[in-house]
């Protein structure tokens, strides 16, 4: 048996109208689609920074169980990746790289050492980078 070919002719394509047609309902499903999915992503991007700060608590913990001591506001996290001069008592690291120390706006997470504080304070101050805010914009501390 014989395959079945076909045959173009001026009159097989599709029409501009047709081409048009699709696309305006692509335009209609992106037009609903896309603030909803843009809206996913900020959402991810507030969870991860709070599983990050959670993330360097953990690792402020065991930095402080091997020196006895948070870090100072000077040494910041980066005491974490990179030992301190003149402390034998360091053996980290204790988070992989020093991107865990940027937030996923790509700024550093601030970092408070305790003082008066019974725990140092890790936070992030969200998509504006300012104080406060809403939603996407709001801090996050741990």
């Amino acid at each position: 048996m014989k395959p079945r070919t076909h045959e173009w002719h001026a009159r097989s394509g599709v029409t501009i109208l047709e081409v048009l047609i699709v696309l305006s309902i692509i335009a209609m499903i992106a037009a609903v689609a896309g603030p909803r999915l843009i809206g996913y992503l900020g959402r991810a991007k507030s969870e991860t920074a709070k599983l990050q700060v959670q993330q360097i608590g953990s690792a402020l913990q065991l930095f402080y169980i091997d020196t006895g001591r948070y870090p100072t506001n000077s040494e910041s996290l980066s005491v974490l990746v990179t030992a301190p001069p003149g402390d034998p008592s360091w053996a980290g690291p204790y988070l992989d790289s020093e991107d865990g120390l940027t937030d996923p706006w790509g700024r550093a997470y601030i970092y408070a050492e305790p003082g008066d504080q019974e725990k140092p304070n890790v936070s992030s101050l969200g998509r504006d980078g300012s104080r406060g805010g809403s939603g996407e914009d709001s801090d996050v501390s741990g």
